[in-house]
């Protein structure tokens, strides 16, 4: 798992494309949800989770890029 201090190291594209794969596994995930197939349950929350620690350090770069 990607923790947030090797995040900030990513560049801006790294994050981004770490970010659509996390989305594109969350979707095959609900998928699979849906049909009663998920191997691992807990993956769902680390894809959201991990989603939303590249778009907080993608804020936090565009508002110290801004000032």
């Amino acid at each position: 798992m990607t923790n947030a201090s090797e995040l900030r190291e990513m560049s801006d594209e790294q994050l981004e494309m770490t970010a659509l794969e996390a989305a594109e596994t969350m979707f095959r995930l609900r998928l699979q949800s849906q049909t009663d197939r998920v191997d691992v349950p807990s993956q769902k929350k680390k894809s959201r989770r991990l989603i939303a620690r590249v778009r907080t350090i993608q804020t936090e770069r565009a508002k110290a890029k801004k000032n």
